[in-house]
């Protein structure tokens, strides 16, 4: 019996994966190099840092441990510029009204994101009082593709992995899920996530109804 569901934020919830590839793009391009529009599907999921290793080493760029503190504090600056007049026309759509069906037929519901700043995007957009937690980067050492922060938001909860649904859009995210034993729906492209257990486009036209008999099938 589901009881719960899980989300992501970044491209699950809100709209925001392009604000942090506008900010990594404005970073590389101060380091004096480019990025190709191909690697934002690597960043999903990933932890800034991660995140930095991966278009540093795209781009050749070598830095130390201090440097790269540094870099990823630079960008996340710039990201937080970039979010500052988000609101509720940021939520994605058929969102609103999937959460608002979760609420009526009673479902827990739980962020558990890597990203540092899912608390305060979640209250911009105006849909904070909807979820019971929200486990973020702050609160888990290990990263995705391990399952601490699914784990963390389903104890939060009080609820079993196997009696909640972890919503995702990396192919990172959905592995976690599936180490930590929730049933996982990856949101975008089956080509991008076949290792989920069910694949959807996006929210709309969904409810707790269709999904959870999808998943049954």
């Amino acid at each position: 019996m589901i009881k719960a569901c899980i989300f992501d934020l970044d491209g699950v919830l809100v709209d925001t994966a392009r604000y942090h590839f506008q900010s990594w793009k404005k970073l590389t391009a101060q380091l004096g190099f480019t990025i190709e529009d191909s690697i934002e599907e690597r960043l999903k999921g990933v932890s800034r840092m991660d995140s930095l290793n991966i278009i540093l080493d795209q781009g050749g760029y070598k830095a130390t441990e201090d440097e790269k503190r540094i870099l990823a504090s630079q960008k996340n600056d710039w990201y937080l510029e970039s979010i500052t007049d988000m609101n509720h026309e940021e939520v994605l759509n058929g969102v609103q009204e999937f959460i608002e069906n979760l609420k009526e037929n009673g479902i827990k519901m739980a962020v558990g994101s890597a990203s540092k700043n899912a608390k305060p995007i979640i209250e911009k957009v105006g849909i904070g009082n909807y979820f019971e937690s929200i486990v973020d980067g702050n609160m888990v050492i290990k990263t995705k593709p391990d399952p601490e922060v699914f784990l963390k938001a389903a104890s939060d909860l009080d609820v079993e992995p196997g009696e909640a649904i972890v919503f995702e859009d990396s192919y990172k995210g959905i592995e976690a899920a599936n180490t930590g034993g929730f049933y996982s729906v990856g949101i975008g492209l089956e080509s991008n996530l076949s290792n989920a257990r069910l694949v959807i486009p996006n929210f709309i036209g969904h409810n707790f109804e269709s999904i959870t008999a999808a998943l049954k099938s």
